[in-house]
């Protein structure tokens, strides 16, 4: 018996909508499925929708469950009963709605996924750079867990998504996350070889690099946005190929020593950081908001900076007051949902500037 999953991407990230039960017995009905959707230490029912059965294979829609969480799916028929959950289910049986309007590709290192607009001559470009969840070689993972790539195509059909995902995985980088509550600004890092780093963002600048000599991307309007880890990687893509970029819209980025030298040093750049009042990384608003500020007082007159107040967190059902201030700052961390649905005109912003 095999199972699938059908998601979408949300502003929370991927939601589990549908599965699909292959070599299952005939004559089941929905009463027979019964499914529990997991988060942390919390636990909910979840019903099915619809239930359709064609030649036994089963396909039902559900109550949406967040994928980044965990599910039971128990099917029992008479004394015989299967359970599938979250480790069950192959990445390549997650079937996740509209990703097939991105390419995937690669070229030498860099695996990406690049949506391609149907307008004819050379268009602008966005490289979006994911967050540290998401790394990994299944060029799959960074699409779909958070609102993201899909988010930007749909708002610019008609520019370049240059989506790659950066190697590692966040097991092997973030061992302990329980870390991240006590680290400082001198202790954060991003382990050699995973992630955002130097080498390996110089190589997805090269791909873009290429597809303008094709003729295919407009040189003077490409554009650099990624969040948390995505958003120093955003920074250190300004130094290790500032020429190549029009602006530049970090997202709640990470700070270590490195990313807010680079960041304060950016007395030309056109840059928008957007990240919360606070969050789970409880140094991360001090330090950009000094960079932004000696930006400003160097001179630096498209330096800008959004602080999310908890309304507007509130507004996209983030961040509950009654929520314990440990779990409201984790909360808080999801500032690209505000930043990718346009808040503050911060997109718009960014896809019209040019070099």
């Amino acid at each position: 018996m095999k199972m699938s999953i059908d998601t979408e991407v949300k502003n929370r990230g991927w939601e589990f909508t549908a599965f699909t039960l292959e070599g299952a017995p005939a004559g089941l009905s929905a009463d027979c499925f019964h499914l529990t959707a997991y988060l942390g230490d919390k636990s909910t029912s979840r019903q099915i929708r619809t239930f359709e059965e064609t030649d036994g294979s089963y396909h039902c829609t559900i109550d949406p469950i967040y994928y980044n969480g965990d599910f039971r799916l128990t099917v029992r028929r008479g004394d015989s009963e299967l359970v599938f959950s979250k480790k069950d289910i192959p990445l390549d049986d997650v079937h996740v709605k509209d990703l097939d309007k991105f390419e995937a590709l690669s070229d030498g290192d860099v695996i990406y996924r690049l949506y391609t607009p149907a307008a004819f001559g050379p268009r602008p470009l966005i490289f979006f750079l994911h967050g540290g969840g998401e790394c990994g070689r299944d060029n799959k993972l960074h699409m779909a867990a958070t609102l993201g790539a899909l988010k930007i195509a749909e708002s610019y059909p008609d520019m370049y998504v240059f989506a790659p995902q950066a190697p590692g995985n966040i097991a092997d980088m973030l061992p302990d996350p329980s870390v991240v509550f006590h680290n400082t600004f001198y202790t954060t890092t991003i382990k050699e070889g995973c992630g955002w780093q130097r080498e390996y963002i110089s190589k997805c600048c090269d791909v873009i690099r290429k597809m303008i000599a094709d003729g295919r991307v407009d040189a003077d309007r490409v554009f650099v946005t990624g969040m948390s880890m995505g958003g120093c990687g955003a920074i250190r893509a300004m130094s290790t190929a500032g020429d190549l970029f029009a602006a530049c819209a970090p997202v709640c980025p990470s700070m270590m020593p490195d990313t807010y030298n680079i960041l304060r040093s950016l007395t030309d750049a056109k840059i928008w950081v957007s990240t919360a009042y606070v969050d789970h990384t409880f140094f991360r608003h001090k330090y950009i908001v000094d960079a932004i500020m000696e930006l400003k007082d160097r001179g630096n007159k498209h330096a800008r900076l959004t602080l999310y107040a908890p309304e507007e967190f509130e507004k996209y059902g983030f961040a509950d007051p009654d929520l314990p201030p440990m779990e409201k700052f984790t909360e808080n961390h999801n500032a690209w949902v505000l930043t990718y649905n346009n808040e503050h005109g911060i997109m718009d912003w960014l896809t019209s500037q040019k070099k």
